[in-house]
């Protein structure tokens, strides 16, 4: 199945959150087809059906988000 983004992604699009907080620390994911943050309980976006990423990709920032997990 090939993932597209059919515009539905801003009824799930999610806010950013306070200053020095991470997004995927407050549960929020990203999906690399449709280029945003959303709230969902799955693991595939619920507009073009692609994987969520649920994690930042580089290790500094892996690093901070399980600190701020742990708070």
């Amino acid at each position: 199945m090939v993932a597209y983004c059919i515009s539905n992604c801003k009824k799930y699009k999610a806010h950013k959150p306070p200053a020095g907080i991470s997004r995927y620390a407050v549960g929020q994911k990203r999906c690399q087809h449709c280029e945003i943050y959303i709230y969902c309980e799955g693991p595939k976006c619920p507009c073009c059906g692609g994987p969520l990423r649920q994690n930042p990709r580089n290790r500094k920032n892996k690093e901070k988000c399980l600190l701020q997990k742990k708070k």
